[in-house]
């Protein structure tokens, strides 16, 4: 998937593709994860209005989401797991109540330990999806070129191209938030993985007429 990519159908697609990406990777206990993270954990945030907050559980599944979706790095989850209950719900408080501040909600955020931008993003985007997207290796590496770079500079630099994505595809006619642009660059780039026969139709013929360039690029 193509960040510069302009057809409303192939964001679509991509998109929709989401679930079974996430299944296509065989990882012990991400589907319920993934199901945690954009299902139930949104719900349970927005039930603390106005004074929504995270728990160190919660958190701490969330970072188990994260790492299983991408790289495993359990020194962080360690890290997540010792914190304490009210050192994280002050903090996710702080930063929750400072959106539409992306940078000072990221911020009050980051002084957790094991808790960098990206993790940050990922707390930020279940309570806020219009607004945060989840800074995955995937989808900075379709924005920006690399994903080596996780600090908060480049993530807000990672954040504004996703909110303009997102509303130029919403301008196209179908409702898309930054994090739908997250999901459906993340769905692209595992797709673009499997071997063909595991692809989506849509996608394969699309990536078929110009393969190279597409995987140049991504």
């Amino acid at each position: 998937m193509e960040f510069e990519c302009s057809t409303l159908s192939l964001w679509r697609e991509a998109l929709s593709s989401y679930s079974s990406r996430i299944q296509s990777l065989n990882k012990p206990n991400l589907v319920s994860l993934d199901d945690f993270y954009r299902n139930e954990l949104p719900s349970l945030l927005h039930k603390r209005n106005p004074s929504p907050f995270i728990t160190t559980s919660e958190l701490s599944d969330l970072m188990r989401w994260k790492l299983t979706r991408g790289k495993w790095r359990p020194r962080l989850l360690d890290f997540v797991s010792a914190l304490d209950e009210a050192v994280v719900k002050s903090a996710s408080q702080k930063a929750f109540q400072a959106l539409p501040d992306i940078s000072k909600a990221i911020s009050e955020l980051t002084v957790l330990k094991g808790v960098g931008p990206a993790t940050a993003s990922a707390v930020l985007a279940a309570y806020a999806p219009d607004a945060v997207p989840f800074m995955s290796d995937e989808a900075m590496v379709a924005a920006l070129g690399n994903s080596k770079d996780y600090t908060l500079k480049q993530y807000l630099l990672f954040a504004n191209k996703l909110q303009e994505k997102a509303k130029e595809l919403t301008a196209e006619g179908e409702s898309f938030t930054p994090s739908d642009v997250e999901r459906a660059l993340w769905s692209g780039a595992v797709g673009a993985k499997l071997p063909s026969s595991e692809s989506d139709p849509d996608l394969k013929t699309d990536k078929s007429k110009n393969p190279n360039k597409r995987r140049r690029k991504r």
